[in-house]
């Protein structure tokens, strides 16, 4: 039997929470210093490029990003080196009033010696995403 990777499993665990809308128990996945880059650079939901710093910021961020949404996260590929996990994934946003998006990317989980994930990062572009309005 073999052990799960500590940034594998704690990118399935982020995952599972997100798509279960468990706040708390996200937050709880992330060390206090997290730096979330979602997407890298300047962008609506990093509106400095400097990311998100620390738990207060990071449920600011699931306040007002995540928590009126349902969001799902399909997995294409995955890898891990060191304390990282790294994976290209398609998330798919249902918003409020019907619209969904959609963004592929590459998500990289950085951990810590506890397994607490301490960068979370993006790699796309708004450009990227594409929007389906309702029927």
């Amino acid at each position: 039997m073999s052990e799960i990777h500590p940034a594998m499993e704690a990118a399935r665990n982020s995952w599972r929470c997100v798509q279960a809308k468990d706040k708390e128990g996200w937050l709880a996945l992330m060390a206090d210093d997290i730096c979330l880059e979602d997407p890298i650079g300047v962008a609506i939901t990093n509106p400095t490029g400097q990311g998100v710093r620390g738990k207060t910021e990071l449920s600011d961020f699931y306040d007002q990003n995540m928590s009126t949404s349902d969001i799902s996260v399909e997995v294409h590929e995955s890898h891990v080196a060191g304390n990282t996990s790294a994976h290209v994934l398609t998330l798919t946003t249902a918003l409020p009033g019907g619209v969904k998006s959609t963004v592929r990317g590459i998500f990289t989980y950085y951990v810590n010696e506890t397994g607490q994930i301490t960068n979370l990062r993006g790699y796309w572009q708004m450009s990227d995403m594409q929007f389906e309005q309702p029927d």
